[in-house]
């Protein structure tokens, strides 16, 4: 999520101010602010769909495959079970009696999570990444928006740079502390390349500009 936000942040961000310092008049930077806004969260969440999807179908081959095996060799299956849990430090014994009671309880589920490292928990769920990408870009993107429709046009692509470098810095340093990481580094690395960004589009605009 917060990836998603930074994402919304820059990219709309960087396109308004290329905008605003074309010179044009502030509904043009307004309305492409919101086709932005909408198009990128259409992308995110369409993109995050169609990627974490093919890793769904993945994992259901994955335990096709699993089922298959367990009706043609159950036998073996077992003995696949066993050693697993002696190489994680079981005595052959002890891995043997886990293995059974785990079949016995499941072994479908047992396989899955021990040999090809699916869960319930881990499973992929393709709408709600979408969801959640697409929701938080428009999220990070409400700084731009609300800078805009706050800001005279004169001041805009000062005032947009400004509040959404501050609000890049707030985000990386989240992420950073989510992460456990220093986050004073991952804040300063997200206002460095999303001051570029903005610079960029800047300069673009600029040489692209238009009378206002």
């Amino acid at each position: 999520m917060v990836l998603g936000a930074n994402d919304g942040l820059i990219s709309v961000a960087s396109l308004t101010i290329g905008i605003a310092s074309s010179g044009a008049e502030s509904s043009t930077t307004l309305l492409a602010c919101g086709a932005a806004i909408s198009a990128g969260a259409i992308s995110m969440a369409a993109g995050e769909y169609v990627s974490v999807q093919s890793q769904a179908d993945t994992e259901q081959a994955d335990l096709a495959l699993e089922r298959q095996m367990l009706r043609d060799d159950p036998a073996g299956e077992l003995e696949e079970l066993t050693l697993i849990y002696q190489r994680r430090g079981l005595t052959p014994e002890l891995a043997r009696t886990v293995a059974e009671q785990l079949t016995l309880a499941g072994p479908l589920e047992a396989h899955a999570r021990d040999e090809i490292g699916l869960s319930e928990t881990l499973a992929a769920r393709p709408l709600q990444a979408a969801v959640t990408s697409g929701a938080s870009f428009i999220a990070g993107s409400l700084i731009p928006l609300a800078t805009v429709l706050l800001t005279p046009p004169q001041h805009q692509t000062a005032t947009i740079a400004l509040t959404c470098l501050a609000g890049l810095g707030g985000l990386g340093a989240l992420a950073g502390w989510l992460g456990g990481a220093t986050w004073w580094k991952s804040s300063w690395r997200v206002v460095f390349w999303g001051s570029l960004a903005m610079a960029l589009t800047s300069a673009v605009g600029k040489a692209l500009g238009v009378e206002a």
